[in-house]
């Protein structure tokens, strides 16, 4: 599979994980353990912004492997 390829596959599934993400998140958030402090609130919101980085970090890497040589 060539890069242009993996680059293609790997922004629709980089979205569609942001997308699933974000809904999941404000789904969480109104949790009432949640939504009754605000020390929990700005904890869960920063892990939340974060979180979906550790499993985009992959299909980045796949994405930028090198076509192989032949």
């Amino acid at each position: 599979m060539n890069i242009r390829v993996r680059k293609l596959i790997g922004t629709v599934v980089l979205l569609i994980l942001v997308i699933v993400w974000s809904l999941l998140g404000m789904a969480f958030a109104q949790a009432p353990f949640i939504a009754e402090s605000r020390l929990v609130q700005f904890f869960y919101y920063v892990i939340a912004g974060l979180g979906w980085v550790l499993p985009a970090m992959p299909i980045v890497t796949w994405m930028a492997r090198p076509d192989p040589t032949t």
